[in-house]
């Protein structure tokens, strides 16, 4: 019993070292390290091999320049603060786009929840990156949308949505609705009817009754739906090097550019490492709450 009790616990814990603690600790060593013109583009602070004179030379020489450096070029802190806006707003707006889904889809007769669950989870089996590139093509001043709204005379010319925040916006609620609508719509699912038709009873019109039972209940689901969008969007790097202009700004693509074009692994690294902070705390809320959650249905 001892055993298997100790093999369940053992397993997600080696899953997090393998996946999460010994990656994040090879970034980090990384960003205490210094730029070189070399393969690898930097010169490592800590050298392993030379044991423990190796980590007492490492402590003493310890250094937070890069970390330093990001304070003092005011790309990187506006990035962050673009990028949580962004991914903000992107929640938001999926919110009120899924909600409205997963609440007909839980109001939708039993024979056809499946097909429409297989609506919403399709996408999915499609390349990610070539439906980022079909919106490409769709929002585009020659594409189908606008071609569309100047057949109908909505407008005299072409707007411009392609690379620009609207554009990415468009593209991160696309592309994270499931997320947003498979959570509500399972909180929604296992609603008891009858609870509605009780306030109905006592006096509450349907919209009321909406208002005082189904959003409450639902909360579960929004919140798990909120935290499972924001925390891609977040570092989102495809979406807005694609749909968005020069004028977008995201650490993502930030984070890109000090990798792959400057070269500068360790003040790439640096950035990496607060992003990974800034994700963590969503992530612990995010898990408080399922276990708040997991306590209060025993």
């Amino acid at each position: 019993m001892k055993l298997s009790r100790l093999f369940l616990i053992g397993v997600p814990f080696a899953w997090l070292l393998v996946l999460f603690l010994i990656p994040f600790a090879i970034v980090f060593k990384i960003s205490l390290s210094d730029i070189a013109l070399s393969i690898p583009p930097y010169t490592p602070t800590l050298d392993i091999s030379e044991g423990w004179n190796g980590f007492v030379a490492f402590i003493k020489e310890l250094d937070f320049e890069n970390y330093w450096f990001l304070t003092q070029d005011d790309l990187y802190w506006k990035a962050y603060l673009s990028s949580l806006q962004i991914a903000l707003i992107s929640t938001l707006l999926t919110l009120m786009v899924g909600f409205p889904i997963a609440y007909s889809m839980a109001k939708a007769p039993d024979e056809w929840r499946p097909s429409l669950m297989l609506l919403i989870i399709l996408p999915f089996w499609t390349s990610f990156l070539i439906r980022v590139y079909a919106w490409m093509g769709i929002l585009s001043t020659e594409g189908f949308l606008n071609q569309l709204l100047l057949w109908t005379g909505l407008i005299s010319e072409p707007l411009e949505i392609l690379n620009t925040n609207t554009a990415v916006y468009i593209g991160i609620v696309y592309t994270y609705l499931p997320f947003m609508v498979l959570p509500i719509y399972s909180a929604l699912e296992k609603m008891d009817g009858t609870l509605l038709e009780a306030a109905e009873d006592l006096g509450c019109t349907r919209t009321s009754a909406f208002w005082a039972v189904t959003v409450p209940l639902s909360k579960p689901g929004v919140v798990a739906g909120c935290f499972l969008v924001f925390i891609p969007a977040l570092g989102e790097f495809v979406i807005p090097s694609l749909l968005g202009g020069s004028e977008t700004l995201m650490i993502g693509k930030v984070l890109w550019e000090e990798f792959f074009s400057n070269r500068d692994w360790p003040v790439a690294s640096a950035v990496a490492t607060i992003l990974l902070l800034l994700l963590i705390v969503p992530i612990v809320l995010f898990q408080r709450n399922e276990q708040k959650q997991r306590e209060a249905g025993r």
